[in-house]
């Protein structure tokens, strides 16, 4: 167990200087989670032994600032190399923030205390959590005003650079009154063999009537683990959209929760994963419909190769008084091998009249069928089946409705596939 507390830098204001401690302390009073506890169900407990990683300076930024390519034209452009901001460039509406979170804890003090890290660490990480908030130094802060909408997205790269590196990264989103904007953070190693370590969290408040969308494309080495927490609240009328791409890293620990705080609301939460190897993900989401009349749907897609592993864990929560809530929970397994595992627990817990849910799981392999009918069309087995296995990703991937975005994720899964097909 790590026993050094971290520094909060001087020119932090009291109140996140005196939250940092606070975390800091839960950090060591909490316990390790253990193999009997439920939140961890199937997991590789063995996995969550941090002590060889240390926190450090941003290396070799001119390379990785060459190498942070995404989109054509965002709207802005962020690059952190180990939570150091190294370059950045914005072309925003008036009145929009967008900064580094170190920058926005001076500037906008009161803004970021309002909705800095509100919602309750439940699914597994709260240890976790803690020790992020402890630690964290950087990030990204946008806020968009009332009746503002931000056309185009917003690109943020998240570089691990040197042997044994923890990060932190923080993304805090806020949309005020129909407001509307887009975010991409995009994670991934200065090289293919260093191991490393991201305990990251992803803080999105939707104002009422507003639109945010939050794309986080996960593409570190084999070598590295992660720990994301997302944790998105929707007020009335709002919709959040939020999508997780999971192509890199040996383990990866995914905490979802939207919580639907008003009536009118809608969330979708969906992801991408395809393992091979032994890559372990590990998924675990929360649908809590706090208000009436909210819609919320989520449906993650797994391609699983190798020896590896897939773990979902899933529960609609419905309030006493979230009547007439609809709300969806679709987890689909894509079995590419006889070895690989797949576990999935969806849930339902229900507290309310006049609802429309539904839960579900399913984990098959590709049927004979599809590969007869592209083999009958001269496409030979191997392809065929890396066909199927790119179709059955991409159809969550077309839900994102905005073109570019999809390229980019697209990309990604494209090189996992050619790395599968063609191994080192």
């Amino acid at each position: 167990m790590l026993t050094t507390a971290p520094t909060t830098p001087a020119f932090f204001p009291k109140w996140f200087a005196d939250r940092q401690k606070a975390a800091w302390d839960r950090y060591l009073a909490m316990p390790t989670p253990k193999r009997g506890d439920e939140p961890w169900r199937f997991a590789n407990i063995k996995q969550l032994d941090f002590s060889e990683f240390k926190t450090a300076d941003a290396t070799s930024a001119n390379d990785l600032i060459a190498r942070s390519t995404g989109l054509e034209q965002p709207v802005a452009k962020f690059v952190f190399v180990n939570d150091s901001l190294v370059f950045s460039e914005a072309d925003l509406p008036e009145h929009v923030i967008c900064l580094p979170l170190s920058e926005a804890l001076v500037s906008h003090s009161d803004l970021v205390e309002k909705h800095f890290m509100k919602q309750e660490t439940r699914l597994g990480s709260a240890k976790f959590a803690a020790w992020h908030e402890a630690s964290l130094t950087n990030g990204l802060f946008v806020h968009v005003p009332d009746n503002v909408e931000v056309e185009g997205t917003i690109e943020v790269h998240h570089w691990i650079a040197g042997e044994n590196v923890v990060t932190f990264p923080h993304t805090l989103i806020v949309t005020g009154k129909h407001a509307k904007v887009r975010v991409v953070d995009l994670f991934r190693s200065a090289d293919d063999m260093s191991p490393g370590l991201a305990i990251a969290v992803n803080d999105l408040s939707a104002g009422p009537g507003s639109k945010l969308d939050y794309i986080a494309i996960q593409n570190f080495n084999e070598q590295t683990r992660i720990i994301q927490i997302n944790e998105t609240s929707t007020d009335r009328d709002a919709s959040a959209t939020g999508f997780i791409l999971n192509t890199g890293a040996s383990w990866a620990r995914n905490e979802s929760l939207s919580s639907l705080n008003g009536t009118g609301s809608r969330s979708d939460m969906l992801s991408v994963s395809i393992p091979s190897h032994e890559q372990e993900y590990d998924q675990r989401t929360f649908q809590h419909h706090a208000s009436p009349g909210a819609y919320s749907d989520l449906l993650y897609k797994n391609s699983l190769y190798d020896l590896s592993k897939t773990i979902f864990s899933g529960l609609i929560f419905v309030d006493e008084n979230a009547h007439h809530t609809d709300a969806y929970q679709t987890c689909r397994n894509l079995l590419m091998s006889d070895t690989c595992e797949a576990n999935s627990m969806p849930g339902l817990e229900i507290n309310a009249d006049q609802v429309k849910c539904s839960h579900g799981s399913t984990s098959s392999q590709v049927s004979d069928e599809e590969i007869f009918y592209l083999r009958a069309r001269g496409i030979d087995p191997v392809n065929a089946r890396q066909l199927i296995a790119r179709g059955f990703s991409v159809e969550v991937v077309e839900r994102l409705k905005n073109e570019p975005v999809e390229e980019l994720i697209i990309r990604f899964i494209d090189e996992k596939f050619d790395r599968i097909a063609n191994p080192v």
